[in-house]
């Protein structure tokens, strides 16, 4: 198991290096683990790239610290990462709040070491309803999920993933095996850093970190997204970043790369092959 010891609210994280050519960095959403990428990572070793994966502090095996859950130590993180394994051309590829680390990084840090950009059912532009983004979602609604996991985690997390992967619209979407998996996943995460970073991907606005993303971009989203919005989210980046290319999921829920894998498959390494 590899680890790395993050220079921002010091703590360990862990990640997977596998295959070789160019690399291709995904980051996974809330409240999952890396372990949600298995059928992307499949994909892209059989098309012969070198995929690297990690579990976001506080999820998964990596540490479980009280401090950093802001997506300017995220970004630091990911740098940590890229500049620990050396990475350069990197594609970077961001599921939901994992395209607030993509997003973040660009803006922090620059694209001396990316190729692409790839948000995926992705939080970026910006979540949260105020005056300027009056289409936004009203700070009740993440105020509602943060007191919901406080007051009984387990319960909130099953509930959630209804939603999550679209059952609760279309039974058939997954199996019972995919939300007890997933379950499972969620629950042995941090109770603060499950918390936390509900204010994070709510709260975060990546309007001016999308301004900076240069390099060529792929937006892809579910048209049945409840978790996040296609309108406030997807549609919002695509139209953002000049020059992106956007690819709507019918029937997609916010889970696609499980309920659409085969389809996503196709696109991002479509997308990979243009690019290079």
């Amino acid at each position: 198991m590899a680890t790395l010891k993050t220079s921002t609210h010091p703590t360990d994280l862990f990640y997977e290096d596998i295959g070789t050519g160019q690399p291709v960095v995904l980051i996974h959403g809330w409240p999952l683990s890396c372990r949600m990428w298995e059928g992307q990572v499949s994909a892209l070793l059989d098309a012969g790239y070198r995929t690297i994966t990690y579990d976001r502090r506080g999820f998964g095996h990596s540490g479980r610290p009280v401090k950093g859950y802001d997506y300017d130590t995220f970004a630091n993180d990911l740098n940590d990462l890229l500049t620990t394994l050396d990475l350069k051309k990197v594609a970077l590829v961001g599921f939901s709040m994992g395209g607030g680390e993509v997003a973040r990084y660009i803006g922090k840090h620059g694209t001396a070491r990316v190729a692409s950009a790839s948000f995926l059912g992705a939080v970026p532009p910006f979540l949260l309803q105020t005056p300027d983004n009056p289409d936004g979602a009203p700070k009740s609604l993440f105020d509602g999920m943060i007191a919901g996991v406080k007051k009984d985690r387990v319960n909130f997390l099953a509930d959630f993933f209804e939603k999550f992967f679209g059952r609760n619209k279309d039974s058939d979407k997954v199996s019972d095996d995919v939300i007890a998996w997933a379950k499972a996943v969620a629950w042995m995460a941090s109770p603060i850093g499950t918390i936390e970073c509900i204010t994070a991907f709510g709260t975060t606005d990546f309007r001016a970190d999308l301004s900076k993303c240069t390099v060529p971009t792929l937006v892809v989203h579910g048209d049945e997204d409840q978790i996040v919005p296609f309108e406030i989210s997807g549609k919002k980046t695509a139209a953002t970043i000049k020059g992106s290319r956007l690819e709507v999921l019918k029937g997609g829920p916010h889970a696609f790369n499980a309920t659409h894998g085969d389809e996503l498959n196709r696109i991002l390494l479509g997308f990979l092959k243009s690019v290079a």
